[in-house]
């Protein structure tokens, strides 16, 4: 027994080292608990803790790399990872879960260097940010969520897109809102893409209202050179009228007349960020059919003037990722992919007609580095299947395997695999051949 109760002490002892902080309380109000313990000022919040509000609830946590996670009353939530590596952001990962009512969420710097590794799960969606400051409300079946400045991008689950996920989940099936757009995205269980409303009795702000000391948006009439956020709690303040659940005898020092300690929420002022375009990411896999570039014959057109580290060939068509082009193969998870770019041409026993891609798909598993792909591809006179499956080396390369009805080569590209193209060549019937190029994009 002895040995048993000493095993169970270190097993909790390095549980609780092992568990990073993810920041801590700077102010709390009415009913909270924090890790199943009344939420108090200054506690720290650790990874996995749950934070839950009565129905007068409201905490304020100030996260480790200087951002917020405000919890409203009659509200769940979860900090399921909050890791920050500021040396190298790639490392970085913070996922917050809210399962019931509404928070608030304010990027600190860490989740802005490294914005692809964020998640805000809700029971029915994946938020992810481009900034972000932003508002959510969710029950189990639907869940809003408006932007104050910054951006989202929100998908509902299914598919590539899981409750397991790292980072947002994008392509054809989620939706991005920014601060300068008029609405709300909302989704509801079962359903395959978020709707933009532009309804403001749906918005979060309604469901579970913000005190008048959440942090708001300002900016200064005349911008300051080096001017500096202020988001610690102002402790040196007159007394106001915020009332902790903490209660003391009336008449004792530091209480009000119903005997309650009265403290002074912090002071948090929040720039708005300024939406500004991302510019356009550079091209980084090429493809197309031989033709005359400098003497060349063997080069396509689109190949000139760029260095090629990496090269392939089917039948006619040339594929090329360009030198230097950034390449990280995640090691787990799948990825769907939206047809981008394409070019089809069907040749009836030597005479060649301009095809059209009328609809495609592209699957990766990166655990197993397997895809699969399907293609209709049609012109005036009939339309054909291009179907195929294979492999990828840790290199990019895509490869048809042996039982593919097709033969294809493509690559995958980007800082997180997030580009993919491959050409493509197939033979349905007898006298009849079907050749192309793809571009895709997550």
């Amino acid at each position: 027994m002895h040995k048993l109760l000493t095993a169970s002490l270190m097993f909790v002892c390095c549980a609780t080292a092992w568990a990073a902080d993810a920041g801590r309380v700077v102010f709390v109000t009415g009913k909270a608990q924090l890790a199943s313990k009344p939420a108090a000022l200054d506690a720290v919040v650790q990874e996995g803790d749950d934070i839950v509000t009565g129905n007068d609830g409201y905490v304020y946590i100030k996260t480790v790399d200087n951002g917020f996670f405000i919890l409203r009353p009659n509200s769940s939530a979860k900090v399921t990872a909050y890791h920050i590596d500021s040396a190298n952001p790639a490392n970085t990962r913070v996922k917050l879960e809210l399962t019931n009512g509404v928070a608030r969420a304010i990027s600190g710097q860490g989740v802005k260097a490294a914005r692809q590794n964020f998640r805000f799960n809700t029971p029915v969606a994946a938020i992810g940010v481009r900034g972000t400051d932003f508002i959510v409300f969710t029950d189990q079946h639907t869940s809003r969520v408006s932007v104050v400045s910054g951006g989202v991008v929100m998908a509902g689950f299914g598919g590539s897109c899981t409750a397991e996920g790292v980072g947002p989940c994008e392509g054809g099936a989620s939706r991005e809102l920014f601060a300068g757009q008029a609405g709300l995205l909302q989704i509801q269980r079962g359903q395959p893409v978020p709707q933009l409303l532009n309804n403001p009795a749906l918005s979060p702000d309604q469901n579970e209202k913000p005190r008048s000391d959440e942090p708001v948006g300002k900016v200064a009439a005349v911008p300051l050179q080096g001017a500096q956020v202020n988001l610690d709690p102002q402790r040196e303040l007159a007394v106001g009228n915020v009332r902790t659940t903490t209660n003391n005898p009336p008449g004792d020092g530091g209480a009000d007349d119903g005997g309650n300690i009265v403290t002074t929420p912090p002071v948090i002022e929040v720039k708005p960020e300024p939406v500004v375009p991302l510019p356009p990411k550079p091209q980084e896999i090429f493809w197309g059919r031989w033709s005359t570039v400098a003497g060349d014959v063997n080069r396509p057109a689109s190949f000139a003037g760029k260095e090629m580290d990496s090269e392939t060939f089917v039948g006619e068509y040339m594929m090329g990722r360009v030198k230097g082009a950034p390449l990280v193969m995640p090691k787990e998870g799948t990825a769907a992919f939206t047809l981008a770019n394409s070019e089809a041409f069907i040749v009836r026993n030597g005479r060649e007609s301009v095809a059209s891609v009328n609809s495609g798909s592209l699957g990766v598993n990166f655990e197993n580095r397997t895809f699969t792909t399907a293609l209709v591809v049609a012109d005036a006179a009939s339309n054909f299947a291009v179907n195929g499956r294979g492999t990828i080396d840790m290199k990019g390369l895509m490869v048809n395997d042996a039982a593919s009805a097709s033969t294809i080569r493509g690559y995958l590209s980007g800082a997180q695999a997030e580009e993919a193209a491959y050409i493509f060549r197939n033979t349905p019937r007898s006298g009849i051949t079907v050749i192309g190029g793809t571009t895709w994009k997550k």
